[in-house]
């Protein structure tokens, strides 16, 4: 989260990272908290700014709320955001096809890399596939979040949260960086 400011790191504290489901977790943001904070930020409205808002607003559990802000953005970063809205949900078969949409996405390599330091911290056989690769395979996650989501598995669940939070970081500083 090194090219964050602090004002958007604040935005990302939370007592634990978010589920790869739509599950709701204490000390999330509501919405009007979210804007409220973000609104010196932003002196116009841009389709950068609604893909900030649409992260933040996933890191926070509003999934409806992100999802009616990222279908507007027809980009390949609107179809990423579009995409792990769909992957919570769990609308797993969506989330595929918006991530077709996203194609080689920028982000891909260096989440790679933090997936595999995720994945190398506590060793869960099913979660390998995700590190084959130095390229990031967003339909191998959604997989891994399928099932996890049958299994269970807290174990496979608290890293596919690490990698998911990893992910919106890795998001929200190549937003910043379009301001």
């Amino acid at each position: 989260m090194a090219g964050l400011s602090s004002e958007l790191r604040k935005l990302l504290s939370s007592s634990e990272p978010p589920y790869p489901a739509p599950k709701h977790r204490p000390g999330t943001l509501s919405i009007a908290e979210i804007d409220r904070q973000l609104k010196p930020l932003f002196n116009k409205a841009s389709p950068t700014q609604q893909l900030i808002r649409a992260t933040l607003y996933l890191w926070h559990d509003h999934l409806d709320e992100a999802h009616s802000l990222a279908q507007e953005i027809e980009t390949s970063d609107g179809s990423y955001v579009h995409g792990i809205m769909h992957r919570r949900e769990p609308d797993y078969s969506n989330a595929r096809y918006w991530f077709k949409r996203v194609g080689k996405h920028p982000c891909f390599v260096q989440l790679a890399k933090r997936a595999r330091e995720i994945v190398a911290s506590e060793s869960i056989p099913h979660l390998t596939a995700l590190t084959k690769s130095t390229q990031w395979d967003p339909y191998a996650f959604i997989d891994a979040c399928e099932h996890a989501a049958q299994t269970q598995n807290a174990a496979e669940i608290k890293q596919l949260r690490q990698i998911q939070a990893a992910e919106l970081e890795l998001l929200l500083e190549r937003f910043t960086t379009n301001l």
